[in-house]
């Protein structure tokens, strides 16, 4: 194989962090090459720099034998390179094709005179494109009115429009239900087979084993080694990554269930469109419980989660907390009640992403003593202490410690910033909504061991995950929702794998 892409002693510095140590690799051309490594690694890095969202600030990139001087997203492009972002870079009220073609728009012109953009004949490209790489989408429609899936299809389609030859995709699968991500990975090998190279940023081990030829592992910021994908076991891949053993099976705790803690009766939820996504769902959830709640994306379990922490209104039914009606509470009444989030999207509802740490891990407690006194006035030396507290129990990576923006952290570290604020609550319920999306096995690990000791402790956990392996492995109780109805709730026990796909898929029969 031809080396089509060469790192050589690459560093790359932020403030209080080195992100990328002295790393050299070699990608051939045609090859599928993960790059493994615990969140804040420094895997996005080094890939930002080979699309030219960063600069080395030492060593050199070749491309094709030659070195490069890419400065911007323009000159990786130039040199048929494409990324597909972990949170993608579309403009929701326009087109999938004007998207597409933003920032090189075929024009032409009027009587020779008058240029405006030809979109026509950018549609019939995209939908050729599409159906080319099996890639189906509708260049009419809008972005806002698409799913996630269809999102990253249009994110591939800007980089195969483009020309690119060297595909890197950022956690690809970070936001996909189980049959997309088996439909994303077939379109991967697809590109591969069509002569396209490959760089796929990933936590998932079992993906990398179906799809990956090579795998780069990267240990806070240092290059491990390079190990060939069929001869290495995903226990070793974890150990190396994580640089320890790590259990990718968890030992329950023992523990018995208490009183009943949280109870929903007829619960229908509508959007603003007055679509109802929720339809007449009852359940109830005791102190020591885990009940998951598992669905196709979009069955109506997040707007379960969101109506109980209050961020939606309740159109019939009723949520009571110990016993407590609080249908009609405000959110904040709901904490104080005993009630935390981690929410499905850490962006935009998690975090407020230009607020530093400090004020993040303490958003929900930063009126109440000794986070501010009786005039009001913040105790910043307080939230200080707290965030230290968390951000060393919790392992956040950040490079300015309290003071490091929401922004600049990575994926996997910023949802470690909201479940530890949310833990740290000593609420009696806590609502886990994909609680591990983009964490690698080791955080994952944490994770689940938290949620295990939280329960052994006599919390009870509403855990909605599109993951069917951790709701195996952490539920007592598994609710089941298909178009917004209750398909079935059983004892995690009673249920295997299987017939818990085909519930949420609507197909299971009873047997007689």
């Amino acid at each position: 194989m031809d080396t089509l892409v060469e790192f050589r002693h690459i560093t790359k510095r932020f403030p209080g962090i080195v992100a990328n140590n002295d790393i050299s690799l070699s990608i051939q051309k045609g090859e599928i090459l993960a790059i493994l490594g615990e969140n804040g690694a420094g895997k996005s890095t080094l890939m930002s720099m080979l699309f030219g969202m960063q600069i080395p600030d030492e060593g050199d990139i070749l491309i094709r034998g030659k070195k490069e001087h890419i400065s911007s997203p323009l000159v990786a492009n130039d040199l048929n390179i494409g990324m597909v972002h972990q949170h993608f870079m579309l403009v929701e009220n326009q087109s999938i094709t004007e998207n597409i073609i933003m920032g090189i728009e075929p024009k032409k012109r009027y009587f020779g005179l008058f240029p405006y953009v030809d979109i026509q004949s950018s549609k019939e490209k995209v939908r050729e494109l599409s159906k080319q790489y099996q890639l189906e989408v509708d260049p009419e429609s809008i972005i806002e009115d698409i799913p996630v899936s269809t999102r990253q299809r249009v994110e591939i389609l800007k980089m195969l429009y483009r020309n690119a030859e060297i595909l890197i995709f950022d956690e690809p699968t970070a936001v996909l239900t189980p049959q997309e991500i088996e439909s994303l990975l077939g379109i991967i090998k697809n590109l591969r087979d069509s002569g396209k190279t490959i760089i796929l940023i990933t936590h998932k081990l079992d993906e990398i084993k179906k799809i990956a030829d090579r795998c780069a592992i990267l240990c806070k910021g240092k290059m491990v080694g390079v190990f060939d994908v069929a001869s290495t076991t995903t226990q070793e891949m974890s150990a190396l990554m994580v640089g320890r053993e790590v259990s990718l099976t968890l030992s329950s705790t023992e523990h018995k269930r208490g009183t009943e803690v949280l109870r929903v009766e007829g619960l229908s939820v509508e959007t603003n469109e007055h679509i109802r996504k929720v339809d007449k769902v009852s359940f109830t959830l005791h102190r020591g419980e885990v009940l998951s709640i598992a669905g196709v994306a979009g069955n109506g379990q997040v707007e379960i989660a969101d109506a109980i922490a209050g961020l939606l209104p309740v159109k019939e039914g009723a949520i009571f907390l110990a016993g407590k009606d609080i249908s009609g509470c405000t959110v904040r009444e709901r904490i104080e009640s005993g009630v935390a989030y981690i929410p499905e999207d850490r962006q935009s509802v998690g975090l407020i992403l230009d607020f530093p740490l400090r004020e993040n891990l303490c958003l929900k407690q930063y009126y109440q003593d000794p986070y501010s006194n009786s005039r009001g006035v913040l105790q910043k030396q307080e939230m200080e202490s707290l965030a230290k507290q968390l951000i060393s129990t919790y392992d956040i990576r950040s490079g300015s410690g309290v003071n490091t923006l929401a922004r600049s952290m990575s994926g996997g570290n910023q949802q470690k910033a909201i479940i530890a604020r949310e833990i740290n609550l000593q609420a009696d319920l806590l609502i886990f909504v994909q609680p591990t999306r983009g964490l690698d096995v080791g955080a994952i690990e944490t994770i689940h061991k938290k949620i295990d000791e939280l329960r052994a402790q006599g919390k009870a956990i509403l855990l909605i995950s599109l993951e069917l392996d951790e709701i195996m492995e952490l539920a007592d109780s598994i609710l089941v929702l298909y178009n917004g109805k209750v398909q079935t709730i059983k004892q995690a026990s009673e249920m295997t794998k299987l017939e818990v796909g085909e519930y949420m898929m609507g197909v299971h029969v009873e047997k007689a």
